[in-house]
């Protein structure tokens, strides 16, 4: 099975690292699927988005990201986001609640954690 080799990096810490068959983002220009054998490319991050992660071994990874970028040169992906919090981090209560009494940013960032929950299939 071909592979690529994906990075998550936030900010604020490197989330994930390893190989995986296939990896999905949200980006401006609409959502992407990186295969091994990608064409180079780099493609800005959709603000409040959702990254997913098919690693070879263990179960699919899930992420809400806010801003960054994607880029692919060769079989590498790498994806540096300016926020990233895993779908099983997420506390859906407090995502929810931010969405009715938060500002603007704080009800787009639980919109992006309650998807990539929603797409996990995980329920926190």
């Amino acid at each position: 099975m071909a592979e690529i080799t994906v990075q998550l990096v936030s900010v604020d810490r490197m989330l994930w690292s390893g190989q995986a068959s296939i990896l999905t983002a949200q980006t401006t220009e609409g959502e992407i699927g990186i295969l091994p054998g990608h064409e180079p490319f780099l493609g800005r991050l959709k603000d409040y988005g959702v990254v997913t992660i098919r690693p070879i071994d263990g179960e699919r990874i899930v992420a809400a990201v806010q801003g960054g970028f994607l880029s692919v040169q060769g079989n590498k992906v790498t994806v540096l986001a300016d926020f990233a919090v895993f779908a099983d981090e997420v506390n859906s209560r407090d995502a929810e609640s931010e969405l009715s009494s938060g500002d603007a940013e704080q009800k787009a960032r639980a919109m992006a954690e309650l998807a990539a929950v929603r797409r996990s299939g995980a329920n926190s």
